[in-house]
């Protein structure tokens, strides 16, 4: 649910507001009104580009130091000193790592001719012997350079010939006709050598990186913080009025209803005019969902797509069971949700404080999955139908064709849970219309309710034989009827009843092709769970399968190792998809026939940042 608030608005006398603004910030719970002001402050937005970069920087070191990262803060060095030691650094690693493609690029030249001492090649060039290093096509080569200039093939490759040409100073070379090549100045063990050197100094001056970061990491990360609260209490200046020739100041904010006995107590102890009023749906108050422990970690899903506004519902609370069925549904195994629930207790301990949260959710979907994945009768891709359990268990696994038809029984439940979704989603966009514009302005919404909700709660008596065939045609009429009038000619009552009339065609074709394809959207749900389950299926037949194959030490050792890795890779793939695919359902299907924008403003109090 969305937390109550309530408009704050102060006036401050100017020598009493930066005292003012301190003990505002320790209060922490007054979210400033951000007012409309053109251009940024220069020192603001200078500031802020100093943010992100120590922020980038402070995350690469955190990387770095990993989990051996000095605890102690160093008061002597500043924030610049940090970064500049780093960045030095981390351009000493880059310029090593750039010597590297110009040393194999030369081994490379080298080894088509061997190693080689220059030295021997340099005293015979002394001695009027002149060696040159030659390459041609082998089809240009002539034979007749052997006995003319002295030419000594060293390699053929790749349909080309490598020779040497050996000439006194004073007779004619080979050059006249070819280039000779130009060779680098080391051997070709030098040149191994050089790289071997070059990456000793890379592994070097990267233990020299990642100690330095070990050491400042924190030192930068409390800079960090420390400039986010000095952008915080310049961004509230920004916003803050100047009134009565700079003497006094207008600040406004907002508040949750739950905190407004200690600001009162805490504005009553100041010097300062105040008043406090009830936010209304008007207001562009800002969003603080309140949710239980269980909702609550579906709550990064919401902020993910954007927060509600003020005069909507959160939609957390109907998120938080469909996400976690979604998921289920997608993995279908129960073996697989005991792995995700070992998995989140296990990295719960070992992440940080803000990951590990996650880990929560993940043992949530995971406790979903293994109630599901238990009533589909699969476990690691095992059907359960197939293994000798009471059959008072059985009877409650929903698996197999309805009856004599080729139908699903899974296949139609992923279906009625769409439609159950989608008649929610079109309930709560009726209601929300109606408490934010009133009844007049919803009459639309709520015709397509009757008329969807009507027609197949109708058609579900009749086919179960609850209600006769003629109760059911004049139920079709007086539905169809009634809610004909709300769509097609009371959906504007500020509008030209033809004008009505024609909105009420259009938006029954946007229905007819909107509503059938978004309950098929559902079949997901079915297949992306029956391929996951065929996939581990067919892991443990090749693993047994090689079992029966290579005999029983080498066999079970193989299946073993198929086993692990196949359902690992299943579990990891289940798991991309069972994340995206609810998503998809839930931010397309779901959001738009449910109405929501997403376009609310998250509250953020003016407070001291903590880590």
């Amino acid at each position: 649910m969305i937390a109550r608030m309530k408009k704050l608005s102060f006036l401050i006398y100017h020598k009493e507001y930066e005292a003012f603004l301190e003990q505002l910030r320790a209060l922490g719970v007054v979210h400033v009104v951000e007012q409309q002001r053109g251009e940024m402050d220069e020192t603001l937005q200078q500031a802020l580009q100093r943010r992100a970069s120590y922020k980038t920087i402070f995350q690469e070191m955190q990387t770095r130091a990993g989990e051996k990262a000095d605890a102690n803060v160093h008061a002597d060095v500043s924030a610049e000193e940090v970064v500049a030691g780093y960045e030095e650094r981390k351009e000493h690693i880059q310029e090593l790592n750039q010597q590297l493609p110009g040393i194999d690029k030369d081994i490379a030249q080298m080894e088509v001719w061997g190693n080689f001492d220059w030295d021997a090649v340099k005293r015979l060039d002394n001695a009027g012997w002149h060696i040159r290093f030659y390459a041609c096509p082998s089809k240009e080569y002539d034979a007749e350079w052997g006995e003319q200039h002295n030419a000594i093939v060293v390699k053929e490759e790749n349909a080309h010939i490598y020779f040497i040409t050996v000439t006194p100073g004073d007779a004619q070379s080979e050059e006249d006709a070819l280039e000779p090549l130009r060779l680098p100045s080391l051997s070709l063990d030098e040149l191994k050598q050089k790289r071997q050197n070059t990456e000793k100094l890379i592994a070097q001056a990267t233990d020299d990186l990642c100690e330095y970061c070990r050491r400042f990491c924190q030192t930068l990360g409390q800079a960090n913080l420390q400039l986010q609260e000095d952008i915080d209490l310049m961004q509230v200046r920004l916003n803050s009025e100047w009134m009565a020739d700079g003497s006094v100041i207008l600040l406004e904010g907002w508040i949750p209803e739950e905190n407004e006995a200690e600001v009162r107590k805490f504005l009553d102890a100041s010097d300062v005019y105040y008043q406090i009023r009830k936010a209304t749906k008007e207001d562009n108050a800002p969003i603080k969902l309140k949710n239980n422990a269980f909702v609550r970690l579906y709550e990064v899903l919401t902020k993910m797509y954007g927060m509600p506004d003020y005069a909507e519902f959160d939609p957390t609370p109907i998120i938080a069971p469909f996400f976690t069925l979604f998921f289920a549904f997608c993995m279908g195994d129960a073996g697989y949700g005991l792995v995700l629930i070992a998995l989140g207790f296990i990295l719960k301990r070992k992440l940080s404080k803000s990951l590990a949260g996650m880990m929560n959710l993940v043992i949530s979907l995971g406790i979903g999955t293994t109630i599901i994945g238990a009533i589909f009768g699969t476990f690691f891709g095992v059907s359960l139908m197939d293994v000798d359990l009471p059959e008072g268990i059985k009877q409650f696994m929903i698996t197999g064709k309805i009856g004599d038809t080729s139908y699903d029984k899974q296949m139609l439940l992923a279906l009625l849970i769409g439609v159950v979704h989608v008649c929610l989603a079109m309930t709560i966009k009726a209601i929300v219309q109606t408490v934010r514009y009133g009844f007049k302005e919803a009459i639309s919404n709520w015709g397509w309710l009757l008329l969807v909700i009507g027609f197949i709660c109708t058609g579900g008596l009749s086919f179960f034989e609850v209600i006769s065939a003629n109760v059911t045609q004049w139920a079709f009429i007086i539905i169809g009827s009634v809610a004909g009038i709300g769509i097609y000619l009371l959906n504007n009552l500020h509008r030209n009843v033809f004008l009505n009339i024609g909105a009420g065609l259009w938006d029954t074709y946007n229905m007819a092709t909107g509503l059938g394809g978004d309950v098929l959207s559902y079949i997901r749900l079915y297949a992306l769970g029956l391929a996951g389950g065929m996939l581990g299926g067919v892991f443990n037949q090749i693993a047994f399968m090689v079992n029966d194959a290579a005999g029983p030490v080498i066999g079970w050792l193989l299946c073993g190792l198929i086993l692990v890795f196949g359902h690992a890779l299943n579990i990891a793939m289940s798991c991309l998809s069972a994340f995206v695919h609810p998503l998809r359902l839930t931010f397309v299907e779901y959001f738009k026939n449910s109405g929501y924008e997403g376009k609310g403003e998250a509250y953020k109090p003016f407070a001291a940042v903590k880590e």
